[in-house]
């Protein structure tokens, strides 16, 4: 998911121009534009931003004055200050403000990205201190949980990943409060600290790309915050979950076969489609009967368990993400009988699929 950026200024054709520039870095999302502080302040009642790029100088609101209302109301956001003005009191009063940076108008492009780029890697870092925070006051009240991760991982209950990642995610909710945007850095930290738990190392846990419809390319409104950060904290739970899973598959047999790997990505490909164990089998040049020993015991799970993982993820997330009906989502990914469809969703998630898309949005 992308960071996304409101930009402000009274003049219509710098606003155009910082757009046009801003897009052209592919590394942040313009969320919005507005002419000064008031209609700036108004849009963020709204949408949700990252970053606010604001001139200095504006009518009814000046920037400086922007910037102590963003400090107040959005403390998660970070401020670049854009100005035709050179006057080290702007510059000053600025910084004095927490601005990431002050840049001098015309922009050079070159000197946008840096910039934008160094307030990036700064909300990033502030973002993991104040995760890595939390984890370590509430860490030791919730030694159970690390352990029930532990236990899962060790036993390849693969099965329990889904219902353990909820109540992880309801736990980190109780720890963050109203600070949504934290989960998804939350999650992230408590993977490391599970695999440094089963390694006996420092690990460092790579952002998954998600994939969920809507995330990175779409401003996000204020009134969906929760929503959007809790799918991106399961995103990154349920990526590491899997993670964890291979790590200690690892341990206790090394690698998996590799026709074990080519099968799952035959899986992931047709996973919409009516499969036969034959024809898995035939992908991978195997009998299907040595093939089924082999992949349950390389997974742990069975070839049939498998894929009724793959077709639940992807009917949880039409199911979060569009307006299609449970019957309609079933057939999408890959079953005829609804009702067949809605009693495996419940075995994977704990609830059918209006109940966990009521519960997920409450």
């Amino acid at each position: 998911m992308l960071y996304s950026v409101i930009i402000v200024d009274d003049e219509h054709l710098i606003r155009s121009s910082l757009v046009k520039k801003v897009n052209e870095l592919g590394s942040i999302l313009v969320a919005g534009t507005a002419e000064n502080g008031v209609k700036c302040l108004r849009w963020l009642d709204e949408w949700h931003a990252d970053i606010c790029i604001t001139d200095v100088r504006m009518p009814h609101m000046d920037g400086l004055e922007l910037l102590k209302q963003i400090n107040e109301k959005y403390p998660w956001m970070a401020s670049i200050v854009i100005s035709s003005y050179e006057e080290f009191t702007y510059v000053r009063s600025s910084m004095q403000l927490n601005a990431i940076d002050y840049v001098l108008k015309p922009i050079d492009r070159n000197i946008l990205r840096e910039t934008i780029n160094h307030a990036v890697v700064k909300l990033a870092e502030k973002r993991r201190l104040a995760a890595m925070s939390i984890v370590i006051k509430k860490l030791p009240y919730h030694e159970k949980q690390i352990e029930q991760w532990i236990e899962m991982a060790q036993t390849l209950q693969v099965e329990q990943m889904y219902m353990t990642v909820m109540d992880t995610l309801m736990m980190f909710e109780q720890w963050t409060g109203t600070d949504y945007y934290l989960l998804g850095d939350i999650a992230i930290v408590w993977i490391e600290l599970i695999l440094e738990r089963i390694k006996k190392e420092k690990s460092v846990f790579a952002l998954p790309q998600l994939s969920l419809s809507g995330l990175g390319d779409e401003p996000i409104p204020a009134d969906q915050r929760r929503f959007i950060f809790r799918l991106i904290a399961i995103g990154y739970l349920e990526n590491g979950a899997e993670q964890v899973f291979d790590v200690m598959r690892t341990i206790k047999t090394q690698l998996l076969h590799p026709s074990v790997e080519k099968a799952k990505l035959y899986l992931q490909e047709h996973y919409a489609e009516k499969i036969s164990l034959q024809e898995v089998a035939d992908a991978v040049a195997m009998s299907k009967t040595y093939f089924a020993n082999l992949f349950k015991q390389e997974t742990g799970i069975t070839i049939w368990n498998q894929l009724v993982e793959i077709r639940m993820k992807h009917a949880r997330d039409l199911l979060l993400n569009s307006s299609l009906k449970s019957y309609e989502i079933a057939y999408k990914v890959g079953y005829e009988n609804s009702i067949h469809f809605s009693r495996l969703f419940k075995e994977q998630y704990g609830l059918n699929p209006a109940e966990y898309k009521k519960r997920f949005k409450e």
